[in-house]
């Protein structure tokens, strides 16, 4: 009988040491890590308010206004310069507005319905549509109809010409001119006599003035010059709602000579839109007296 073989096997020493723990992260890390993350969403958030157009908008109003603060220091308090329009305004009239002719050439109206300087915005454009009784304004066609388009309220105006038979100037004017429900009413300027006597205008417009009865029932407006109105017109039209001409004058002096509803106060504003200078009309009442004058 053989004997038999013990093999001994080889056994890897056993080591009393544990694997390393992996530590979580201390309250202080974290609190660093949240604190970078934070910060990160700040300066972000500030990027885009900085870039942001809104942003610069609010800026250059802020600048703006107070420009406009410190160089209305001195002037009269009861009037306001603004200054992109070139025209002093009382700060009681809210509804603002040009005329404009041939003069003003060719009006890009988009920009002028746009132009906004401290919250004075144009709302109405009185346009000359005629004078005497063949000449219509090259003009006329063109303003008339894109004012309207971009939402102005329009109104046509008609230059008086004494020496040429009244009731023929308003047939003319009529026809060439189709108001429409919400524009002004139509307006006849008067500030000559073109030699004749003041009698002869007189009955001339008055000729005019019934013709106008007859083929509509809107009363027009008369347009005119302070002191033409005074010398010639006073007393004579007083049912007539009037615009009233009188330039870079005290509102007191204007408010003593005439029961005024218009008044172009200024012949020198700018306008976005209008390369030459223009006039700059204001109404005296409020946004419901001016709606109430309106064609319905």
């Amino acid at each position: 009988m053989t004997a038999s073989k013990t093999t001994t096997r080889y056994k890897k020493p056993v080591s009393n040491k544990k694997p390393p723990v992996k530590r979580k992260p201390t309250a202080k890390k974290r609190s660093k890590q949240g604190s970078s993350l934070n910060w990160k969403i700040a300066l972000t958030g500030l990027l885009l308010i900085v870039f942001s157009p809104f942003y610069y908008r609010y800026v250059v109003n802020g600048f703006v206004t107070a420009w406009h603060w410190m160089t209305n220091i001195g002037e009269d308090p009861n009037y306001h310069h603004y200054h992109d329009f070139n025209v002093y305004v009382s700060e009681k009239y809210s509804i603002h507005g040009i005329d404009v002719s041939y003069a003003q050439g060719k009006i890009d109206w988009p920009k002028v319905k746009a132009m906004d300087d401290d919250g004075l915005r144009i709302t109405f454009v009185f346009i000359k549509a005629t004078e005497g009784d063949a000449l219509m304004d090259t003009y006329f066609r063109r303003n008339w109809r894109e004012a309207a388009k971009v939402g102005l309220v329009c109104g046509a105006y008609h230059y008086f010409r004494p020496e040429i038979n009244g009731r023929d100037q308003a047939k003319f004017f009529l026809k060439t001119v189709r108001p429409e429900t919400s524009d002004l009413p139509l307006v006849v300027d008067v500030e000559e006599l073109d030699g004749v006597s003041p009698d002869r205008m007189r009955q001339s417009l008055d000729d005019f003035f019934a013709y106008f009865r007859l083929k509509s029932n809107v009363r027009p407006i008369i347009y005119s010059g302070l002191s033409f109105y005074q010398d010639y017109l006073k007393g004579y039209y007083d049912n007539y709602t009037l615009w009233i001409a009188h330039y870079h004058k005290p509102e007191t002096e204007i408010n003593r000579a005439a029961n005024w509803q218009f008044w172009q106060h200024s012949d020198k504003a700018k306008v976005n839109g209008i390369n030459h200078a223009v006039d700059f009309d204001t109404f005296k009442g409020d946004s419901v007296a001016f709606n109430k004058l309106l064609i319905h």
